[in-house]
């Protein structure tokens, strides 16, 4: 029992609880709202993803780079060979006199992938002083990085990407990033519908992320991410 004019804490009580739910009813209502922001970021970025999957801007240009993918012992992996043979018939086309191989070699590996695209085109018909190798390249950013280098240092920015569809969105932005003057022209997916949307979904996201704190900060953070 308190005397008359004392201090009785029970009486706060209930308005404490009152401040803490409305403190707690204001942050969920905050991370809904973000959480809202967010899905329709990514949701808009899965848009132009897609879209960019499908849109062929090939026009004529100084280099065709084709970005690396897997080659077994020397032989191009099914992707590699598709990306290859699209950069085959736009050399064909006259869009560039010049095609640059991109990629590195993997531990273990006898050859680059950049090595294994520059012997298949060889075997094309295509001559050598048209090909130009990339060959320390392990991610796309480094790849492009040192294509960008060595094509800028002879004036040459005008280039045309070979790449996989689902990619063609963060390689154009990439190579622009790098001082390029890019287009892309994607290759038609072999992945079942299912499997192409997964792709989508997976570069969206990337795209999302890289936007925001680069995307050569991204491959290193994913590159740390595999190593472990």
């Amino acid at each position: 029992m308190t005397a008359l004019g004392g201090y009785a804490p029970e009486l706060e009580r209930p308005p404490r609880r009152r401040a803490r739910r409305s403190r707690w009813r204001l942050l969920v209502r905050l991370g809904l709202m973000l959480l809202g922001l967010l899905l329709v970021y990514v949701s808009v970025t899965f848009v132009q993803v897609y879209r960019a999957s499908r849109d062929d801007t090939a026009a004529p240009a100084d280099a065709i780079i084709v970005l690396g993918a897997a080659q077994y012992d020397g032989r191009p992996s099914p992707v590699l060979k598709q990306r290859l043979d699209h950069a085959f018939e736009l050399y064909e086309r006259d869009l560039a006199p010049r095609i640059v191989l991109t990629g590195g070699r993997q531990e273990g590996d006898r050859f680059t992938e950049a090595t294994t695209g520059y012997n298949y085109l060889r075997e094309r018909g295509v001559p050598d002083q048209a090909l130009l190798r990339e060959v320390d390249g392990t991610n796309t950013w480094d790849s492009l990085a040192a294509s960008a280098r060595f094509l800028i240092d002879q004036d040459l920015r005008r280039v045309v990407l070979v790449t996989d569809g689902y990619h063609a969105l963060r390689v154009g932005a990439i190579a622009d990033d790098l001082g390029l003057d890019a287009a892309v022209s994607p290759v038609n997916s072999r992945l079942s519908a299912a499997g192409e949307v997964r792709q989508l979904l997976r570069e969206a996201v990337a795209v999302s992320i890289g936007r925001l704190i680069g995307y050569d900060r991204l491959f290193r953070i994913d590159e740390v991410i595999h190593a472990d």
